[in-house]
C-alpha cells in the first residue's frame, strides 16, 4: 500500500479537526455536517500525497447530488484540467451497471436468471465442457461461474473452468462477457446494437447523457489520459487495450462516464427506479459470501454488500490500466459517493476518504475522546475494507 503512513496521518488529522456546519456543507453517512471547503482541501491533500494526476467525485445526500470535486489534470502534458465534462473509464464498476441492464431483460421476460445460458447461446469456447450447461445469469452476476477472471490469466490463455459452477465464489470478467454475448444473441444484434439497447433501456431513461459501454465522439474527445503506477502517461496506441478495442461492448469493464452521470444511476438504485420491485430484490439480495475476506461481505448480483450493523451498504471498485474508480452507497439512507481517477491509486483514495465521508467532523471528536483503543478498532475496520477490495479483485 503506497505511503501507508499517510493513511494514519489522515486519520489523526480527521479525528482532531472539527468544523461547524453552515450552508456550505453536506451530510456524512452518519448525519454529521461536513464543510465543503475543508473536505475539498483534504481531497486535494490526499490526491497530491498519492500522486494522482486528476480526479472527479460526487457526493449524494437523500438521493440528490450535493457536492462535486474536480481536481488536477485530465492531460498533464497539455495542462488540461479535469472538468464536469471529463470522461473516465469506470473499469469494474461497469459490472453493477451491466447487472442493472440484465435485470431490464429479466423484467421484459427475455431472460430467466436461472435458465441455463446455453439454451440462449452456447459459448463457442465451452460447448464441449459439461459444466457449461450449469451456467446461469444468476451464477455469473454473483461470480459463481467457475470461470477465471480473464483467459489471459491461464498459462495457455485458454478459457476453462476452475471449479464447478455454483459451488464457490470466483471473480470473473470472462463470465460477465459471456452474459453480454447472451444478451446480444437475445436482441439478435451486434455490439453496436447492444450499446443501443443499453442507451434505450438504461442511459436515456435515467438521463445519463454521456455514459456508454462503446465509446462515441464525445467520450473520445473528452476522455482523460491514463497514467501508470509511476505517474507516467500510458502509450495510447501501443500499450492501451481500450484504445485499440473501443468498438467492443465489454460488460465487466468498458463503461465510460463521469461522476455526475454515474450518480444518476446510483440515485436510481437508491430510489428503486427503472426496474420492478422483484428485480431490485433479486439484484440486491446477498447471493454468496466472499470467503476469507478481511471484512464480512457477500456478492449480490453485481454488487459487493458489506455487512455493517445499522447500514445497508453496497459498493464496488474498479481498476483498468491507468484508471481507477470507487463507489459506495447506503440504499436505505439514500447516501453515497462515487470517485473517478486517471491514476492507479483511485481505490486507495476512495478508502482514505471513506472515514471522513462516513463519520463527518463532529463525530471525529468523539472518536478522539474515546482514545487509542477505538482508534485502533477504526483503523482495523477500514484497513479490512481495503484488504477486501484487493481480495475481491485478485
Amino acid at each position: 500500500m503506497k505511503k501507508l503512513q499517510s493513511y494514519f496521518i489522515f486519520i489523526l488529522s480527521a479525528l482532531f479537526s472539527c468544523t461547524g456546519a453552515d450552508e456550505g456543507s453536506f451530510d456524512s453517512l452518519t448525519g454529521w455536517d461536513i464543510e465543503k471547503e475543508s473536505f475539498d482541501a483534504s481531497v486535494e491533500e490526499q490526491a497530491k500525497e498519492l500522486d494522482i494526476p486528476g480526479l472527479s467525485l460526487v457526493v449524494i445526500n437523500d438521493g440528490v447530488q450535493v457536492h462535486r470535486v474536480n481536481y488536477g489534470f485530465a492531460d498533464v502534458a497539455h495542462q488540461v484540467p479535469v472538468s464536469d465534462q471529463t470522461i473516465f473509464e469506470a473499469a469494474s464498476i461497469s459490472k453493477p451497471v451491466f447487472a442493472y441492464l440484465v435485470m431490464k431483460f429479466v423484467d421484459e421476460g427475455k431472460l430467466d436468471l436461472d435458465r441455463p445460458l446455453y439454451q440462449y447461446y452456447p459459448h463457442p469456447d465451452l460447448e464441449n465442457e459439461p459444466w457449461s450447461k450449469l451456467l446461469t445469469a444468476r451464477l455469473i452476476l454473483s461470480h459463481q461461474s467457475g470461470l477465471p477472471n480473464w483467459r489471459e490469466d491461464d498459462p495457455d490463455q485458454i478459457l476453462r473452468f476452475e471449479f464447478e459452477p455454483g459451488t464457490a465464489y470466483g471473480y470473473s470478467g470472462e463470465a460477465y462477457q459471456y452474459l453480454a454475448e447472451v444478451l446480444r444473441e437475445i436482441e439478435n444484434t451486434d455490439w453496436d446494437g447492444l450499446e443501443a439497447a443499453f442507451q434505450a433501456k438504461v442511459a436515456q431513461p435515467l438521463g445519463m447523457e454521456h455514459t456508454v459501454f462503446i465509446q462515441n465522439e464525445y467520450t473520445r474527445i473528452n476522455k482523460a489520459q491514463p497514467y501508470d503506477l509511476e505517474g507516467n502517461l500510458i502509450d495510447w496506441e501501443n500499450d492501451y487495450w481500450f484504445q485499440k478495442n473501443d468498438s467492443v461492448f465489454v460488460a465487466p469493464a468498458s463503461v465510460h462516464s463521469e461522476p455526475g452521470d454515474f450518480g444518476k444511476w446510483m440515485t436510481a438504485i437508491m430510489n428503486k427506479e427503472g426496474l420492478s420491485e422483484e428485480a431490485f430484490e433479486s439484484m440486491l439480495t446477498r447471493q454468496v459470501d466472499i470467503p476469507d475476506a478481511p471484512f464480512k461481505s457477500a456478492y449480490t448480483l453485481g454488487f459487493v454488500n458489506l455487512e455493517v450493523p445499522g447500514f445497508d451498504i453496497i459498493m464496488h471498485t474498479g481498476n483498468n490500466e491507468g484508471f481507477t474508480s470507487y463507489f459506495l452507497m447506503d440504499t436505505t439512507k439514500k447516501w453515497g459517493y462515487v470517485l473517478f481517477t486517471n491514476s492507479e491509486y483511485g481505490e486507495e483514495l476512495g478508502l482514505l476518504l471513506l472515514l471522513q465521508l462516513v463519520t463527518g467532523p463532529k463525530i471525529k471528536v468523539l472518536f478522539a475522546l474515546a482514545g487509542i483503543l477505538l482508534l485502533g478498532m477504526t483503523i482495523g475496520i477500514f484497513y479490512g475494507i481495503y484488504r477486501l477490495i484487493k481480495f475481491v479483485l485478485t
